[in-house]
């Protein structure tokens, strides 16, 4: 300590009320803190306590001590914190932007994983949805973004790109659960909850449904994710995601997902991208590596379920 244990004692007692109970807390003979308590009230030629039957009680004088002790711990508090950062500096930061369906799904178990290697990294997550993904990385308030049907941009260089398929997500014990794709014909006559229109899945799932000259008509639509997988769940109607949003609760046995039977189906396009004229730090660069490889092998484990007929995946 940096100052007198007096201060550490003085505030115990306050708090407890007791001698005793702070010798207790504290694993200090009471005679010691009865004994550091008189030289203090000597020093300062005041009572700090008023003795009562039952403990005691702060004085006038005590209660401007305690402020003052109260504020000197604190400032102590600050400067371990800041000693202890010292000894264990960041290795470094990464800033990403993603949907909400990835940071809630595969992307959180795959940061969990690389931080449990190396944590020392830092890690600060945006969610955007569509096409607002690419928005806070060209601003620079981030430094790679991964989304779906990310349009060519200029001023964005892409990382890695994987195609991957939306199907549909069903709950368990539903009648349409059979091996490979699933005919949409046979979809529409369900009920829907689907992602709301204007949409970069919804144009996707408009482009799958278009084939087939029906006018689609969902029960619900919203912009969130995470709700369409709870309103499957629930037995609420189907939906239209892709494989990745719900690889968790596929594995789970919680929700099943069908590929679309050809001609309609349809690829939504995953983009990992960075700013163009922006190098990457050695933590993010490091963290890219490591993100697709895991997204391969992402790819790989669909494709082995059927979710992805062929290896559609590249990186740069």
């Amino acid at each position: 300590m940096l100052h007198s244990r007096k201060l550490l004692y003085i505030n115990e007692i306050a708090r407890s009320g007791s001698i005793r109970k702070a010798a207790a807390r504290l694993n200090v003979a009471s005679s010691a803190i009865n004994r550091q308590i008189l030289a203090l009230e000597e020093e300062m030629g005041a009572p700090l306590f008023e003795r009562l039957p039952r403990g005691l009680r702060l004085t006038a004088a005590g209660e401007l001590c305690i402020e003052h002790i109260r504020e000197v711990l604190k400032n102590y508090d600050r400067l371990e914190g800041r000693i202890r950062s010292l000894r264990m500096q960041q290795a470094g930061k990464v800033r990403l932007v993603t949907t909400v369906g990835l940071a809630a799904g595969p992307l959180a178990e795959i940061i969990s994983r690389f931080q449990s290697e190396h944590p020392r990294v830092f890690f600060q997550i945006r969610n955007d949805a569509g096409t607002m993904t690419v928005n806070p990385v060209l601003s620079g308030e981030v430094d790679i973004g991964l989304g779906f049907n990310i349009p060519p941009t200029p001023g964005i260089r892409t990382l890695g790109n994987f195609d991957i398929p939306i199907g549909v997500v069903l709950p368990p014990g539903h009648r349409l659960i059979a091996p490979g794709p699933i005919n949409l014909a046979d979809v529409v006559q369900e009920r829907l909850v689907l992602a709301q229109q204007g949409t970069s899945l919804r144009d996707v799932i408009n482009l799958a449904f278009a084939r087939l000259d029906v006018h689609l008509e969902p029960v619900l639509e919203t912009n969130a994710s995470e709700m369409l997988k709870k309103l499957v769940k629930s037995g609420a109607g189907l939906t239209m995601l892709n494989p990745l949003d719900v690889i968790t609760e596929c594995r789970n046995g919680e929700l099943v997902f069908r590929p679309i039977a050809e001609p309609h189906a349809r690829q939504q396009p995953m983009k990992l991208f960075a700013r163009a004229r922006a190098p990457l730090d050695a933590a993010t660069s490091l963290f890219v590596e490591y993100l697709l490889a895991e997204l391969a092998g992402l790819v790989q484990e669909l494709q082995v379920k059927g979710h992805i007929a062929s290896d559609k995946s590249a990186a740069d």
